[in-house]
């Protein structure tokens, strides 16, 4: 094995020698969340899984604050294991992570434990969760460990104007190209094979942008495009620690559409050779859960819109088709009340700028960056669209988007070539 993993850390493994099952837990500085986190997942491996040999492994990227301290005393709790006939024991594995910092520099080192102790089932679950229960384990593992899954994505009930990237890009993109009805493609808490855990492994992406910021959407475009077994698991609302979305929101938009495009160069043949889409099984009761609600702002995104207008023509000038171009002029000076962004323009305007990040038009950041607030535009006008609308209405209105997407993707495959 490369050295990836330090001395204590093998020590640990030749211990344990080999183990059914393996969680993972990337953290930095979590302290606030990630010894409830431990605590719930060692509970719900005892409550589901209490004949499996278990490890739990905190991948930590070089915290603070004591994170790794409380990892260590989570598991000290001998009121832990919640059954009562005798179990094994459950491991625990604390290892600093080598290589770009980031969530996949911890995965790699996750992937490669995984490896090493020819687990049958993993899950990687975030550390700044706070609606983590046992069942979460169950669901995320369950399907890989007696369903003969490669692939668990999360489904999550989510607020509707939460995870506007994912809605409006991602899901409907990664539907399309790909084949699979993925809802949710860049979730953070996943379980896998120890079979697929050993193919990421060999792929060459350890040392690039995809490892430190792309990672959840690698892990899932890479599956679905390499015909792996993908399932869903319903995990009811996700609530973690709070980041403010306008603050990350032009840095994440870079890095998971980034990763998306880069994608699209490495599958082209299996992307273009791929025609609709299929349903994927979900796991778990689906069932109406109390979600945080997500405030926004339509008149500073119409205006960040019309901002990008007057200083990004000469830029968007050379990524969108003429007559895309056209339709945004004519948007561009409505009212915030009166303000549509057409959901065919959209389609149009991702399809324009991944057609211009594969002919390489132009510095790949300064490209990605000049799609925020054209992104904003069409948020804001699916905001304005569906106010009234309740959780059914509201994700009508994202299959329909989707199927647009799909509807569209001949326009994509001819101008590819």
């Amino acid at each position: 094995m490369e050295q990836l993993l330090y001395e204590p850390v093998m020590e640990r493994l030749h211990e344990i020698r080999k183990a059914d099952i393996l969680i993972g837990i990337p953290s930095y500085n979590n302290a606030a969340t990630i010894g409830d986190v431990v605590k719930t997942v060692a509970s719900g491996l005892a409550m589901y899984f209490p004949r499996a040999r278990s490890v739990i492994v905190n991948s930590d990227g070089g915290s603070q604050d004591g994170t790794s301290q409380i990892v260590e005393a989570a598991l000290e709790d001998p009121s832990l294991l919640l059954v009562q006939h005798p179990v094994p024991p459950i491991h625990k594995i604390i290892t600093p992570y080598h290589g770009i910092p980031g969530k996949g520099s911890a995965f790699r080192t996750i992937f490669k434990i995984a490896e090493a102790l020819q687990v049958q089932a993993c899950a990687v679950v975030d550390s700044d969760l706070r609606s983590i229960s046992p069942e979460w384990v169950e669901r995320l593992i369950r399907p890989v460990y007696e369903g003969g899954f490669d692939y668990v994505a999360p489904l999550y009930r989510r607020h509707k104007y939460d995870g506007t990237i994912t809605n409006s890009i991602v899901y409907p993109l990664t539907r399309t190209l790909y084949g699979q009805q993925i809802r949710q493609p860049i979730g953070g808490d996943f379980g896998f094979s120890g079979k697929l855990a050993a193919l990421y492994l060999t792929k060459p992406v350890w040392e690039t942008d995809v490892a430190r910021f792309g990672i959840d959407i690698w892990m899932t475009v890479t599956a679905a495009a390499e015909r792996y077994r993908i399932c869903q698991a319903f995990l009811g609302a996700k609530i973690h620690e709070h980041k403010d979305p306008g603050q990350h929101l032009a840095g994440m938009l870079v890095q998971v559409v980034g990763s998306l495009f880069s994608l699209m160069e490495e599958y082209q043949s299996v992307w273009q050779a791929t025609q609709g889409s299929n349903p994927v099984p979900i796991f778990g009761p689906l069932h109406e859960v109390e979600v945080e609600h997500v405030s926004v702002n339509v008149e500073r995104m119409v205006s960040a819109f019309q901002q990008g207008v007057r200083d990004l023509l000469p830029i968007w000038e050379i990524i969108l088709a003429p007559e895309t171009l056209t339709e945004l002029l004519v948007i561009a000076p409505l009212e915030t009340e009166e303000f549509r962004f057409p959901m065919d323009v959209w389609v149009a305007v991702v399809y324009d700028f991944a057609l211009a990040y594969h002919h390489r038009v132009m510095h790949l950041e300064h490209l990605l960056k000049a799609l925020t607030p054209l992104y904003l535009g069409r948020t804001a006008s699916f905001v304005l669209e569906t106010q009234e609308s309740g959780h059914q209405q509201v994700e009508g209105v994202i299959e329909m988007m989707a199927e647009r997407f799909e509807a569209m993707k001949p326009y994509l495959v001819a101008r590819w070539r």
